[in-house]
């Protein structure tokens, strides 16, 4: 593991056009490491986001052509990338799951993280909003091994479930992952407030690549792509539009802050 390593969350606007989703990514993952990053994250549904309830017109296998093509650019570019998530075939049901997969610099697919909360709510006007009508929940806490140290995975609606980011810190996470897709309501009164306590109760880095603005008729992303230390601090922010930001992760400072203020080791419940 090293003491630093150079961090940059990706905000993207995905639409039902895939190929323009893939070229977006591509430009902005190369943005980002022109200016120093060696681990990049894309957001959650970066190469398709849909109206709430259409079908998946192109679930894919985590070998398709889709984690190929971001495969060969982690290759070239030599990070660590995450693909925030994309609609993973499930054999036999006509749902997917929404999957996170961990490309190291080499290519090769490190780790796969499927979500396990689903986005299921009753808020009046988003009713229509039911993940599970067309996806598989994940059952597995997935802390993947990484060049600069485990990295803990998550998608969007898990940030809301506090007991699962203990559990990947418990299991040897220094960062936290939070590829979203965050409505604009639910994101205007709550994205970084939790993101922040997220960060503060376990003294870890998070990392929150997001969509922004509008995909579809009836969906649209609250934005604010993050990246705050395990103080709570905001190191980086995508305000609005697509784009890039980038931090430097200090690890030797984040030993420091959990020697100085041990709540990890303080807990009484389990």
């Amino acid at each position: 593991m090293t003491d630093r390593v150079t961090a940059a969350v990706v905000q993207m606007t995905s639409t039902s056009d895939v190929e323009k989703n893939l070229a977006a990514a591509e430009a902005l993952v190369e943005k980002a490491a022109a200016r120093g990053a060696v681990f990049v994250g894309l957001p959650e549904n970066f190469v398709y986001l849909r109206s709430e309830g259409e079908k998946v017109v192109e679930a894919q296998p985590l070998d398709g052509p889709w984690v190929q093509r971001m495969a060969a650019l982690a290759r070239k570019l030599r990070i660590t990338l995450l693909l925030g998530s994309l609609p993973e075939q499930v054999v036999g049901d006509a749902r997917v799951r929404n999957t996170s997969v961990l490309l190291g610099p080499d290519g090769q697919t490190l780790s796969t993280y499927r979500k396990m909360h689903l986005f299921d709510i009753d808020l009046p006007g988003m009713e229509h909003l039911k993940e599970s009508r067309s996806v598989v929940a994940g059952n597995e806490v997935v802390t993947a091994q990484t060049p600069f140290g485990p990295l803990g995975l998550s998608i969007c609606y898990d940030l809301r479930f506090p007991e699962l980011y203990r559990e990947l810190v418990r299991r040897g996470a220094r960062v936290l992952a939070v590829p979203s897709a965050f409505t604009e309501r639910t994101g205007k009164a709550h994205w970084e407030v939790l993101l922040r306590a997220r960060a503060i109760e376990n003294l870890a880095y998070v990392v929150a690549p997001a969509q922004v603005g509008t995909h579809a008729p009836g969906r649209a992303s609250h934005g604010h792509a993050l990246i705050v230390d395990p103080w709570g601090d905001v190191l980086a922010q995508v305000p609005d539009g697509e784009g890039v930001a980038v931090a430097e992760l200090d690890f030797a400072r984040q030993d420091r802050l959990r020697r100085e203020l041990p709540a990890l080791s303080h807990g009484r419940l389990r």
